[in-house]
């Protein structure tokens, strides 16, 4: 066993690499360092921990933490950038799950005989690790479709939060003056039903905010588990993913021109957009098709190309034909570039991740709002597999969901090729008017399949 000066030592260091952990993460140059630091952080913190002096060994705990291993193993091999984003929100609920259980085990060890500090720090853990947990297993199955992506806005939700908040804080002032288990565990209920309820009132096209926001849940929870448990480096590394969860939805929806209030609380303080008086449900017009050769042409005649990826990129697993077809055009003298939105895909950054696995230069990726001036003097844009970032409802119509969320103005560009499997709804469940527009030229079908296609037709000009 190590000596506690030692253990406090290693607590320090891993704490440090958590910190450049952040740091790298923040940048995709050095992204990869910065999963390096984290995973050595990591690994020194749990060897410290299970060398503390008055731990009992016990064959339970090591097999617990070997099967976890190998399944989180298993599942970071075999899980796809497809169902990446799924994947982190069931990461959280693991967190909110664990801080439940270990909230129950101290209150259950002391048998309800601790003191005033020790109920509410029990409380507070138990509460937001019950939160997270409910409301990340329903972000996980909104962002797997297994459930609507659509808000459910009931009527009152907010006068009901209202009062699941203030039930909440009754029950911590019963639990921490009595001490009887009963008021944990009507607040853990409270909880739950609260994660759900929050959750389920956020709209597809802030999702990406909700999966930032339910990791930073996640950081506060294992915060105050580190307050619960008496452990440093808990409290220091839940301190830095809450902050920085924080920070990066607070960027994200002034991005979005989104308030973090109305997206936590599914339009707290703002009204339902209603439909215009005589507008249409949805715009109404045909579209006009394109084929791969007839685009290949358009490429080549081209001097300016922008890409705008979405999630359907994603899904077809076409980033490299992307990079493929980026090598190809670029060796023409083709100026091309790549149109980030804060929120394309399922999770902050899943667009420049994509890109950076198919080793698409990191200096051709701009964000929007780099990159959003110059559509009207862009030759061609290619927008593969994205709806709801390029929809011109968010800046023509006040009635739609998306109304005042920025996006990027592909319709000002001189040509605009749509690429998706269909023209049905995106994420948002709305229509969009940009299949519409007469700039606008549709190519149906797999994104990898039509990417590889236009490949094809640009070798053999």
């Amino acid at each position: 066993m190590l000596e506690l000066p030692i253990i406090t030592f290693a607590y320090l260091v891993a704490a440090v690499l958590f910190i450049l952990s952040l740091r790298g993460l923040s940048s995709q140059e050095t992204a990869r360092r910065g999963n390096v630091f984290g995973m050595v952080g990591m690994a020194i913190a749990i060897v410290a921990t299970l060398t503390i002096p008055h731990l009992d060994p016990n064959p339970a705990l090591a097999g617990s933490i070997l099967v976890g291993a190998a399944i989180g193993g298993v599942l970071a091999a075999r899980v796809g950038m497809t169902q990446m984003p799924e994947l982190v929100a069931l990461l959280h609920s693991f967190v909110g799950l664990a801080a439940v259980l270990v909230g129950y085990s101290v209150e259950l060890h002391t048998h309800g005989e601790a003191g005033a500090i020790e109920h509410v720090e029990v409380y507070i853990d138990v509460l937001i690790g019950a939160l997270t947990f409910t409301g990340s297993v329903l972000a996980f199955l909104k962002l797997r479709g297994s459930v609507s992506g659509k808000p459910m806005l009931l009527p009152g939700r907010h006068a009901a939060n209202l009062i699941m908040l203030i039930a909440s804080v009754v029950l911590a002032y019963l639990y921490v003056h009595e001490g009887a288990l009963w008021p944990l565990a009507a607040g853990t209920a409270i909880a739950c039903v609260l994660g759900v309820h929050l959750v389920a009132a956020i709209g597809g096209a802030d999702m990406p905010v909700v999966v930032s926001m339910l990791n930073s849940y996640s950081g506060w929870t294992a915060a105050a588990a580190g307050f619960m448990l008496r452990n440093n480096l808990l409290i220091v590394t839940g301190a830095l993913v809450g902050s920085s969860g924080a920070i990066l939805s607070y960027i994200m929806c002034r991005a979005m021109n989104r308030s973090i209030w109305n997206v936590i609380f599914g339009g707290f303080g703002a009204e339902a957009p209603k439909p215009a008086a005589g507008a249409p449900a949805a715009p109404q017009g045909d579209v006009q098709d394109i084929d791969h050769a007839t685009l290949a042409h358009k490429l080549l005649d081209a001097k300016s190309i922008i890409i705008v990826p979405g999630y359907g990129m994603a899904v077809a697993r076409a980033q490299h034909a992307v990079r493929e077809l980026t090598e190809i055009l670029r060796g023409h003298g083709k100026e091309v570039r790549f149109a980030i939105h804060p929120v394309a895909g399922r999770l902050p950054g899943h667009m420049n991740v994509l890109l950076a696995e198919a080793n698409v230069p990191y200096d051709i990726v701009l964000e929007m709002d780099e990159i959003n001036a110059d559509f009207p003097t862009t030759d061609v844009v290619i927008v593969i597999g994205a709806n709801d970032i390029v929809n011109p409802a968010a800046e023509d119509d006040p009635s739609s969901p998306i109304a005042g969320m920025p996006v990027l103005q592909v319709w000002k560009s001189k040509l605009v090729v749509v690429n998706k499997r269909s023209r049905a709804t995106g994420y948002a469940g709305i229509d969009n008017p940009l299949f519409y527009k007469p700039v606008t030229r549709m190519l149906f079908g797999d994104a990898r399949d039509a990417v590889e296609k236009v490949v094809a037709a640009l070798r053999a000009q």
